[in-house]
Formats: structure tokens, C-alpha cells, sequence
């Protein structure tokens, strides 16, 4: 399985990407989103940062809310998609994450479902995740929501085929080099065309995490292990939610 080290750039900007993922569980996210806000307990009209926000259905959400809530993301036609719910409390911009991104400005910063660890060299995460941090306020809170590497290992499906409106997608998992690799060979019935796309996701552990966040000046708060907050255990839990605190 041949990677890409920019995958992302080409793969989030793809129709096929939205067609594959387009089925996920919005009153999760919301009932996710309800029991953070229960926990961080934000000031009226907070300022939230959603780092890799997509279409942004989770700042929409959080907007909702009335905080004040910003998105930012590396795929254009992401962005595009989510600038038509733009309003007074509520706004998106195209933008790397490894580069800076208003430095001490908000309140809370969420990077949501695995938008983290793309980046082929140790430097560039280490970059995005100072990001992150660089644009709380001191005494600022980072939510960083990450698969489970030692779960996602055990559960591993090395092989799939799914049919969405007439595109195949032959989906193929290893974990290689400490990453997870995916290859998504793609027939799209219709046009008669084969695409083939890759991800690569970084299988970062706690204590990856831990050392990443010291280095940043993160005070680790909590650690969840799913959308529930039931506490994390490093062979069941299907997530690893890290809540933290810049210092």
C-alpha cells in the first residue's frame, strides 16, 4: 500500500469522501457535544475554535449553543459547504492546521473525530498540535477526540467492500509502521471510472499523547474513553477524549 504523505489534500476534497462517510450518527455528535459543554461549563458567549471542522456540523451545533464559534479546515470544499450556514456567530476559513491560527484568542479549542495525526513527520504534528494550543487563551481547554489505537488494532476489519448509489468501495486496513493505512479503491458505476485514494492515520497511544501534550505546556485534565465518558481503558475504550488545560 503505496501513501501519499499529502493523502488528505486529494481525499477530503473528493465527493467520494463525502459519499462514503455520509452516515454519521448526527444525534451522537449533539449528545456528545451537550455532555462537553456539561463538563467545561463555558462562559456565556464563549469563543470556540473546531480545528479540522469539515462541513462543520459540530460548530453549527456549538453555534447554536450562542457561543461564538469559528471553524477552520484544509479542504476548500468543505469550507464552501459550510460557509452557507455562516451568521453572526458562526464562521469559516480555509487554513492549514501546522501553521498558527489566531495565537491566545479563544476559550476552547475541540479537534473532533480523528482530525489529528495525518502528517507523515513528527514535526508536523508536533506543529498542528501547537496550533492548537497557541490559540487558547492561557487557562484555555483543549478537547482532542482520537480513535483507540490498541482497540482500533484489536478490531481491525483488513477488508471491505460497500455500496453507496452505484460507487464500490474496496476498502482495504493494515497497520503498518505504527500508522493505519487504508487504501479505498473506488468504482463509481455510473461515470465508469476507478479512483484509488489512501489514509494514513498516525497510532498515537496515551502515553504518545501525554509526552506530546507536556512538551506543548498541556495540563492533561481528564481522559474519556467514549462519547459516553465512561473512564478509558487502554484495551476496551473505542476512543481516547483528551480534555486540557494551556498553562
Amino acid at each position: 500500500m503505496e501513501i501519499d504523505k499529502n493523502w488528505f489534500q486529494d481525499w477530503f476534497n473528493s465527493p467520494y469522501y463525502q459519499l462514503l462517510y455520509n452516515k454519521r450518527d448526527e444525534k451522537e455528535a449533539a449528545a456528545f457535544i451537550d455532555k462537553l459543554l456539561a463538563f467545561l461549563h463555558p462562559v456565556a458567549g464563549a469563543t470556540m475554535l473546531d480545528v479540522a471542522c469539515g462541513r462543520g456540523r459540530h460548530a453549527r451545533y456549538l453555534a447554536s449553543k450562542g457561543y461564538e464559534v469559528t471553524g477552520i479546515d484544509l479542504s476548500i470544499e468543505s469550507i464552501n459547504a459550510a460557509r452557507k450556514f455562516e451568521n453572526d456567530h458562526l464562521s469559516f476559513f480555509q487554513h492549514d492546521m501546522r501553521l498558527p491560527f489566531r495565537v491566545n484568542f479563544f476559550d476552547i479549542v475541540f479537534n473532533f473525530f480523528t482530525s489529528f495525526g495525518y502528517f507523515e513527520s513528527k514535526r508536523d504534528n508536533d506543529n498542528a498540535l501547537r496550533t492548537l494550543k497557541n490559540a487558547l487563551k492561557p487557562g484555555g481547554k483543549l478537547v482532542l477526540d482520537y480513535l483507540n489505537s490498541r482497540y482500533v488494532e484489536s478490531h481491525l476489519v483488513a477488508h471491505e467492500i460497500l455500496e453507496k448509489e452505484g460507487v464500490v468501495f474496496d476498502i482495504h486496513r493494515a497497520l503498518v509502521n505504527k500508522k493505519f493505512q487504508k487504501q479505498i479503491n473506488i468504482l463509481d458505476q455510473t461515470k465508469m471510472r476507478r479512483l484509488v485514494f489512501t489514509e494514513s492515520v498516525n497510532a498515537f497511544t496515551k502515553q504518545d499523547f501525554e509526552e506530546m501534550f507536556a512538551k506543548q505546556g498541556l495540563q492533561i485534565n481528564e481522559i474519556f474513553g467514549d462519547y459516553h465518558f465512561n473512564s478509558f481503558d487502554e484495551e476496551r475504550s473505542p476512543r481516547l477524549i483528551i480534555v486540557a488545560t494551556k498553562l
